[in-house]
């Protein structure tokens, strides 16, 4: 382990923000990684506490935080103060913005810009962007301008309705290009894959053949990484789940139940009790 490198997290260890050559150097090791979304400043210092090294402030807070229906209709000045609060709120995990739809697609300068107020106004250590071969002039004019770009391939939800829905992708003849696509985005510049809704084993394929980090949901467990949205995780979100996700908790049921306790003891009179009163 080079001197550069962060050493394993433990909450007795003084904190070291986690670098991209560190995740680097993990995939070379054969070392897997968690990585959560984060929207807000106390979840983002939970998920520290718990070692999580990279904490993305995805687009999904379109669905999770503002209640809408997709990823789409986020925009950059409603991410960046969510960004800021996990930035803020952190010291070791690498903090990663999402460019949300429109933001990036017009052409690299726009995508420059955008990528600069994440970084400038946010405090983000890098973006992420989705798309395949047609990004490879944004994914090269951000790593040429110093701005650490991680690449989404696979279902990208942004492409929902071009792509028919939320439909696995890489199936068949797909495979070699999504693999294709992986190479290509590697050489311009990613620093690290993210892969939706992939089959297990191109996912691999795709894992084998770059040197970058690749980061699934729902892609199998030979990836690098694996992501998933902290609501599904913690089970905060109800219906029915996407077959990809694994609940953790049922932090709906204690908040619900704590929420009950409070209304009932403000019901009865007894809160504020004596203790609680000045």
């Amino acid at each position: 382990m080079s001197d550069r490198t962060p050493p394993p997290y433990s909450p007795t260890q003084p904190k070291a923000r986690v670098r991209i050559p560190y995740l680097k150097e993990l995939k070379a090791q054969g070392r897997k990684w968690a990585m959560l979304t984060a929207y807000d400043m106390y979840t983002a210092a939970i998920f520290e506490e718990a070692g999580i090294p990279v904490l993305l402030v995805g687009d999904s807070a379109s669905n999770n935080v503002y209640g809408n229906e997709s990823t789409l209709t986020v925009t950059v000045d409603e991410l960046i103060p969510l960004v800021r609060a996990v930035a803020k709120a952190t010291h070791r995990p690498l903090v990663i913005a999402d460019l949300p739809f429109g933001s990036y697609q017009a052409s690299p300068e726009q995508c420059f810009h955008t990528a600069v107020r994440f970084m400038k106004e946010a405090g983000a250590h890098a973006v992420k962007l989705e798309g395949g071969i047609e990004m490879l002039p944004q994914v090269r004019k951000l790593a040429t301008s110093g701005i650490p770009v991680m690449a989404h391939i696979g279902f990208t939800p942004q492409y929902e309705h071009q792509l028919g829905g939320y439909r696995i992708q890489g199936r068949g003849d797909e495979a070699q290009r999504l693999i294709d696509a992986a190479l290509a985005l590697e050489a311009a510049g990613a620093f690290a894959l993210l892969i939706e809704m992939v089959p297990g084993d191109v996912a691999a394929a795709i894992s084998r053949a770059v040197s970058i980090p690749t980061v699934g949901i729902g892609a199998g467990n030979q990836c690098d990484a694996q992501v998933l949205v902290w609501q599904d995780m913690a089970g905060l979100r109800t219906g029915r789940l996407p077959r990809f996700v694994k609940r953790y908790a049922d932090m709906r049921a204690v908040l619900a139940a704590a929420a009950r306790d409070f209304a009932a003891d403000v019901e009865a009179g007894a809160f504020p009790g004596q203790e609680h009163t000045f």
